[in-house]
């Protein structure tokens, strides 16, 4: 079983299409898109191959295989074009015996989280456009930065989480073939 998940695509159809290349040489079973579909917010500058039209499109096509939350840039009008639901902050997926939290980040703290997810959940969250895998409060975060705007030296980036032959895995890659982290689960 395998998984790949980005976030903060922000409107940018051209590293979408790049996102969904990946997505179709990695195998993957399931795209997860941890928020910050369409609008690129105030605080960010417009990405390029900005079109949102042409994003919704596109992500329309894959919605039989997306599992999608709600970011802080997301709204209505977001779910207004995609077919697919964005709108639920959270949720939880299992894959064989690991617990999945999904969120896009801008709520819950740490410490929060670890009051009510139990001990070794995976965390997958965006928002901060920053790779990072860290083992905190008994959870392992995981977010895989951002496909359009990164806002670190690793740049442009997505993750595959993976269940194969016993071994489970996180990685963070380079949405242009790099290896930036890796974690082997339990």
């Amino acid at each position: 079983m395998k998984f790949m998940f980005i976030s903060d695509i922000h409107g940018s159809f051209l590293d979408l299409q790049q996102a969904i290349k990946v997505f179709e040489s990695e195998k993957a079973e399931k795209l997860i898109i941890l928020g910050d579909y369409l609008n690129h917010g105030p605080r960010n500058p417009l990405p390029e191959g900005y079109d949102t039209k042409q994003s919704a499109s596109l992500l329309n096509e894959y919605k039989k295989k997306i599992i999608g939350i709600r970011g802080n840039c997301d709204s209505e009008v977001d779910q207004m074009m995609l077919e697919f639901p964005v709108l639920e902050s959270s949720c939880r997926i299992f894959m064989d015996d690991i617990s999945v939290y999904l969120h896009h980040g801008h709520k819950n703290t740490p410490e929060e989280l670890s009051k009510f997810l139990p001990a070794k959940t995976v965390v997958l969250s965006g928002h901060t456009h920053i790779p990072k895998i860290q083992e905190e409060n008994s959870l392992i975060f995981v977010n895989p930065g951002s496909i359009s705007i990164p806002k670190s030296e690793d740049g442009k980036c997505y993750g595959i989480l993976s269940v194969e032959q016993g071994k489970k895995s996180i990685e963070i890659k380079g949405l242009f073939d790099s290896l930036v982290k890796k974690c082997l689960l339990f």
